[in-house]
């Protein structure tokens, strides 16, 4: 039989780089060697596409501290003038994280060359990416978000302003950024002004967004027309909030529950609300959905994920594994997702 020619896209430009290289990492440990051949394609920091070889591809791969891309086999060169150029493989897996990888940027350049690939589509993946336009889509689907307002640099930007329409705390947060990256919790006017300057330097547009005191829930959607939910898992920071650091720098940063301890009909209505969520916002293939879940059952829809991180402790593998899907056979319905 011959096998099925995967392409890994990973590494990149963005502050998630060294998360896309542990995602990669466990892709390429547990996908079925059987079955496909697999293609390495990394992108270094300054922005050059590599071939690069399975054998040498990660420096300091089992530290996330130090983990970094390998000498590179040879350059990847592509003409665009010659869209019938010979594919260098079936199917493409971005593993890219946030900017330039997740927001739609990539799923273009492969549909210029018709490849097929994992994951939401050009749409899907700009408005996941994008935190204010995902939002006013969920508002306008009457799925319950947290409160927010919208900010570009050009408008005057009012600390009391924000505090009489989201209440105190808030968050800052940029609209356009990565997995907590630029997010700061405002418990103190002090630290307003320099939190307003941080997401700025993310992104020229720029959220506030209320607090919502709650347990953190995230379920996993898989699918394009007919979408299914996982059991969902729980993430309990250890710091301030589920921040970048307490995702993928402090081993200790947060603990992970999965499944969630929920009764049957919260779970039934995380999974409903995780695929509306998902339909709402024009997905396709694979998605993790964040939710807070407030003292009286009450559930808000935080953010989606349409590049979740892949590691093996990571949730959106990790439910699935415990909703009966092992993560060999989550890249094998990934991959048939695609093709289809």
């Amino acid at each position: 039989m011959k096998k099925i020619k995967v392409g890994i896209i990973f590494g990149g430009k963005s502050s998630e780089h060294e998360v896309s290289l542990m995602s990669t990492k466990s892709i390429v440990e547990a996908i079925d060697k059987n079955k496909y051949e697999i293609i390495l394609i990394g992108i270094d920091k300054n922005g050059s596409w590599n071939y690069y070889n399975i054998k040498n591809y990660l420096l300091n791969k089992n530290n996330p501290k130090t983990i970094k891309l390998g000498r590179p086999q040879k350059a990847l060169l592509m003409d665009f003038s010659k869209l019938n150029v010979q594919k260098p493989f079936d199917v493409a897996f971005p593993v890219l994280h946030g900017l330039n990888g997740e927001d739609g940027t990539v799923q273009g350049f492969l549909k210029l060359f018709e490849i097929p690939f994992i994951g939401a589509d050009v749409l899907g993946s700009a408005i996941g990416m994008d935190k204010d336009v995902s939002k006013k889509l969920l508002k306008d689907a009457n799925i319950p978000i947290a409160n927010f307002l919208t900010f570009r640099k050009s408008e005057q930007i009012s600390f009391p302003k924000i505090k009489k329409e989201l209440g105190f705390p808030f968050f800052i947060k940029p609209a356009n950024a990565g997995s907590s990256v630029g997010v700061s919790k405002i418990k103190d006017q002090k630290l307003f002004k320099k939190a307003i300057n941080g997401a700025f330097m993310h992104d020229s547009k720029i959220l506030a967004e209320e607090y919502i005191k709650g347990r953190e829930i995230e379920c996993s959607v898989l699918g394009n027309e007919n979408p299914i939910a996982s059991l969902p898992g729980e993430v309990v920071p250890l710091h301030e909030f589920y921040s970048y650091e307490a995702k993928y720098i402090d081993e200790n940063g947060a603990k992970l529950i999965y499944p969630a301890k929920l009764s049957k009909e919260i779970i039934k209505n995380v999974q409903e609300l995780a695929i509306k969520t998902y339909k709402a916002l024009e997905l396709k293939g694979m998605a993790r959905v964040d939710f807070f879940l407030k003292v009286n059952g009450k559930l808000f829809v935080n953010e989606v994920n349409t590049i979740p991180g892949f590691t093996k402790i990571s949730m959106y593998p990790k439910l699935w594994e415990i909703s009966g899907l092992s993560y060999p056979k989550l890249l094998d319905r990934l991959i048939k997702l695609a093709l289809n």
